[in-house]
């Protein structure tokens, strides 16, 4: 009976253990529900994972530092340099350095520290130029181009200051065997009604053009033309306004009381016969050969021809003819289009242009310029004071911040270097090679830096003494002229 009970109790193992069995093989087929979630899941956070560990190391590993100028001047910013320091702080020189060195010891250098502590820990037996390339990354400065920019393309910024040539500079050249004549061609036409700064055009232009005449020499002969006079503006005068060409003062010595009624004598009203009126003048001055006599037309004007004439041509068969009369154009308050054209005509006549837009301009151009009085000789300077301090302190401001920023991405890496050296992170003789490479760049750098500004520097002594001397020799030559009278 009992070995019946145990083949029993054997066969039901038997068949409890089948049964397991077939569960299990079963279970490996047909996976249940929870399982099949969980596998993409789980195989997504070990991609994420992977993703992590490699974006982790391609931060960690630094791209080779550059080597040659070209280079370090367009390297980027190191990690740490653009994350924690102010690019204004960086450059800061004179007492607010301190605001720098302080920021660098209390709140920068423990950040770094922290971060070469655990890279060095994880990245052991890198070599010295891995290691100069790692700190570089970190810790290098991204300042260099754009003042390295504005250092190669910085101008010293002096101007040879106006020189009034007198009788050389408007060609009134008194020989011993010439006399002069001074044609004045006044452009009369509607738009000379217009003001500008200090009054209307017109008034203007008498007013100072009554001074110039009154402080030629005694000996010299003078004209007076006005142009566009007569009429008005609209095409039904245009004919007549057009043909309105008069010598209000014949050429004559000047004058003063009779100059001054001839150009009261008419006002701004209509169209503007340029071409005409230079052809005028040279009627009048053709019986004037240049043997004998020194011819000089002034044009005072706002405008371009409007009467259908070729100014251009007028002006060169003037100035081309056996009378050589020199064609000098002011052109008052003219638009681009009215430059253009009165710059032409004052070349084709061998003459000379300028521009004014206010009442000041146009006494400079025809008092100033033309003749400088005792005043002008005694205030007129070279390269003044403020001038001279004003290229330095640019100059400085520009390359300044280069060297601050050099000195300091040096001065960073060292202080790097001694932290890995103390705490045993590299080897000393790893770490004098960093600190030496760190100099050698810092060198390149900074002598490419102070040998560019030098340039500069010379450059800009060049031209003030090349100023200074000019209008030295300037005052020499009039003050000979004004001790002569």
């Amino acid at each position: 009976m009992r070995r019946k009970r145990s083949y029993f109790l054997a066969g039901s193992l038997i068949m409890i253990l089948c049964l397991c069995f077939l569960s299990g093989c079963s279970d490996k087929a047909k996976p249940s529900g929870n399982e099949e979630v969980e596998k993409p899941i789980q195989k997504a956070e070990k991609e994420d994972s992977e993703e992590i560990a490699e974006t982790k190391e391609a931060e960690e590993k630094a791209p080779p530092a550059a080597t040659d100028l070209e280079a370090m001047i367009a390297q980027k910013p190191g990690v740490l340099v653009e994350q924690h320091i102010d690019p204004e702080l960086e450059v800061l020189d004179g007492l607010d350095y301190f605001q720098y060195r302080n920021f660098i010891d209390e709140t920068f250098q423990p950040i770094v520290n922290k971060e070469l502590e655990e890279y060095f820990k994880e990245n052991k037996d890198l070599t010295s130029d891995q290691i100069y390339d790692y700190l570089v990354y970190q810790l290098g400065s991204g300042q260099y181009q754009s003042y390295y920019d504005q250092l190669v393309t910085y101008e010293h910024g002096y101007v040879m200051p106006d020189l009034p040539e007198g009788e050389d500079e408007i060609e009134i050249e008194i020989a011993k065997k010439q006399k002069t004549n001074v044609v004045i061609l006044m452009d009369a036409s509607g738009s000379m009604k217009a003001s500008v700064n200090g009054g209307v055009k017109m008034d203007l232009a008498k007013e100072t053009i009554k001074q110039f005449t009154d402080q030629l020499e005694e000996d010299v002969n003078v004209s007076l033309f006005a142009y566009g006079h007569i009429g008005t503006g609209k095409d039904s005068d245009k004919e007549k306004s057009c043909k309105s060409i008069d010598a209000l003062y014949p050429l004559s010595l000047y004058e003063e009381a009779a100059f001054n009624k001839a150009m009261d004598s008419f006002q701004a009203s209509g169209w503007t016969p340029l071409a005409g009126a230079i052809e005028k003048a040279n009627e009048l001055l053709s019986s004037y050969p240049n043997e004998e006599y020194k011819n000089i037309v002034y044009i005072v004007s706002d405008g371009i021809e409007t009467c259908d004439g070729n100014p251009i041509e007028a002006a060169k068969k003037l100035n081309e003819s056996n009378i050589e009369a020199k064609v000098n154009i002011i052109g008052f308050d003219v638009d681009d289009e009215g430059q253009k054209q009165l710059k032409q005509v004052a070349e084709a006549g061998g003459g000379n242009y300028a521009t004014v837009r206010d009442k000041s301009e146009f006494e400079d151009v025809i008092l100033k310029k033309w003749k400088p009085s005792i005043f002008q000789l005694i205030g007129t300077q070279g390269v003044e004071l403020h001038d001279y301090v004003d290229q330095k302190e640019r100059l400085l401001n520009v390359y300044g911040p280069l060297y601050q920023a050099s000195e300091r991405e040096a001065s960073r890496i060292k202080k790097a270097v001694h932290y890995l050296q103390d705490n045993k992170l590299i080897s000393r003789e790893d770490g004098t090679e960093v600190s030496e490479k760190a100099e050698e760049m810092r060198a390149l750098r900074s002598d490419h830096f102070k040998e560019l500004k030098e340039e500069k520097d010379t450059e800009a002594r060049k031209a003030q003494e090349e100023i200074d001397a000019k209008v030295q020799a300037w005052k020499d030559k009039w003050y000979k002229e004004l001790e002569s009278e």
